[in-house]
């Protein structure tokens, strides 16, 4: 099922002579196929393709987008186990976890056909004429959100479903009426090719116009940069690290015509561990967040990399508890060597700095494609002293830090960079006591969690994944839920537009039967002449 062909619209390409292969982290070897690194002339081609394609696509009604995703969805399911053990063999995740990945995948593209049918996503808001006005009549002014262009997707090596080929940048970018450019992830090549091919199918089912959807092979330092830099490419989403994200986003600011770029680029996911909470229950909250540090082998974005506490007898028993719990939790599968690589490394780094305490580290299994968890410690004085403590470290880690007491606890959240996400294990009566910290904790994060873990982002309406800088590059943006539609449309006004050549979301009579806001009410009625 596998050919190593670029896709690009309804054809395949693969005219180029170098080669990519995936590596399995599940056997430490690489697989057979080979991938195709796409030419100038074929990346040329796609993005022509979804330039002509959007002359059209974006005109396409909600309902027949909405059928699309959902045959996307179809179309994957229908692959059935081969692309289940295709992920597992190029991820080393578990294949519970992929099945349940597949299923989240498939969830998202039909959340996004709900969105379309529901519609008021697209911000209808009409001020109709006041011709009698005085001193100065009112024209006819009506404004909408309308799709950006084609949209290239840079997917995730840590969710070769959910955030990959067919994932949430994806299903959103194709829900606002955009065509899509994936640049295939170069960790699970062939997850890629099987998930688009299946997009490309359906593409041709519902009769979407040849370009609506393209994915290309290739280096990310040079295909993605070229695909960066193409004036055909009007927005870009990516998940990944802070390095390739910040190239993009730098790339895409220096060309002639920047265009917006939806980085998520990782976070440390502070948790505060308040005294009355540690107080009651130390030793349940050390076993509960062992297991969320190890998830997935600490391969999450949301996974909690910092622990903030006040230092006392109940952070001590917190402490050990969690000391235990690690060490006892064998080594896991990491993504692939790369990953593997780095981890050990910025481990290594993290126990080098002022002040770092080594409670625990796992030996480094880097020949398996392993990784063994790790558990540091630092006063709150050094670490606002190091910003280079706040750096991520992708894998089963985390950083506790002791403060002294809460004006040294409020001065640390003061020098937490942006995050994805804050958690605050607390009490009531920590609440009241803790309120000016929990604060300052709110203004630094896009989510905050009571008493639980990060890990785990539900998939619906009110959900908000994203963060401040440098947790990502746009603070308004999520790349989860029904709101990441709005990254890839902008709005448009029309004044004094005839009826003829109104949209149906702003024509008189409604046609779609969405909330509008007319007159500055929301309501589905139509216009009154």
């Amino acid at each position: 099922m596998i050919s190593g062909k670029n896709i690009i619209g309804f054809d395949t390409a693969a005219a180029g002579a170098d080669v990519l292969r995936a590596y399995s982290p599940v056997s430490n070897a690489a697989l057979p196929e080979a991938f195709v690194v796409a030419t100038d002339a074929e990346i040329a081609l796609a993005v022509d393709k979804a330039t002509k394609a959007f002359q059209t696509y974006r005109l396409t009604s909600p309902e027949a987008r909405a059928v699309f995703l959902e045959a996307i969805a179809t179309e994957i399911l229908a692959i059935g186990d081969p692309l289940l053990e295709r992920t597992v063999a190029e991820s080393g995740l578990p294949l519970a976890r992929i099945t349940g990945e597949r299923m989240r995948t498939v969830s998202q593209l039909r959340l996004f056909a709900a969105v379309l049918r529901e519609g008021s996503w697209v911000d209808a808001t009409i001020d109709v004429a006041l011709p009698e006005r005085t001193p100065l009549p009112r024209p006819d002014i009506r404004k909408m959100l309308v799709p950006l262009g084609p949209v290239l997707v840079f997917p995730a090596s840590n969710f070769p479903l959910a955030f990959s080929t067919a994932g949430g940048d994806t299903a959103s970018a194709l829900a606002a009426g955009n065509p899509v450019i994936v640049k295939a992830h170069e960790s699970h090549p062939g997850t890629n090719e099987l998930v688009a091919l299946a997009i490309q199918k359906a593409a041709q089912q519902c009769g979407m116009p040849d370009g609506v959807f393209s994915s290309i092979s290739g280096p990310g330092a040079t295909v993605g940069q070229q695909l960066v830099k193409h004036p055909g490419i009007k927005a870009i989403g990516f998940t990944g690290s802070f390095k390739a994200g910040m190239a993009i986003f730098e790339a895409a600011n220096k060309r002639a015509v920047p265009i917006p770029v939806y980085a998520e680029m990782g976070s440390i996911n502070p948790v505060l561990l308040l005294p009355a909470k540690l107080e009651a229950a130390a030793s349940d909250v050390a076993v509960q967040y062992a297991r969320s540090i190890t998830l997935g082998t600490g391969q999450f974005c949301t996974n909690p990399g910092l622990l903030i506490a006040l230092s006392g007898a109940a952070t001590e028993q917190f402490t050990a508890t969690l000391q235990q719990e690690l060490s006892t939790t064998a080594a896991a599968t990491m993504l692939n060597p790369g990953i593997c690589h780095h981890y050990y490394e910025n481990r290594d780094v993290l126990a080098g700095r002022k002040g770092v305490q080594t409670l625990f580290a796992g030996p480094a299994e880097t020949a398996q494609t392993k990784g063994a968890p790790a558990l540091y410690r630092v006063s709150a004085r050094d670490f606002i002293s190091d910003p280079q403590l706040q750096q991520e470290v992708f894998g089963p880690s985390s950083l506790l830090v002791e403060c002294d007491d809460a004006i040294e606890l409020s001065a640390l959240l003061q020098s937490l960079h942006g995050q994805l996400t804050g958690t605050v294990m607390a009490t009531a009566e920590d609440l009241q006591s803790f309120a000016p910290a929990i604060a300052i904790l709110q203004e630094k994060v896009g989510r905050i969690i009571f008493n639980n873990v990060p890990t785990g982002v539900e998939v619906g309406y009110a959900m908000q994944h994203g963060g401040p800088f440098p947790a990502t590059t746009d603070v308004k943006s999520t790349s989860v839920g029904a709101s990441a539609i709005l990254r890839f449309a902008r709005p448009l006004c029309l004044q004094d537009c005839p009826q003829s050549l109104l949209p149906d979301a702003l024509k008189d009579n409604n046609p779609l039967g969405i909330w509008r806001r007319i007159e500055g009410q929301l309501t589905k009625d139509a216009v009154r002449s």
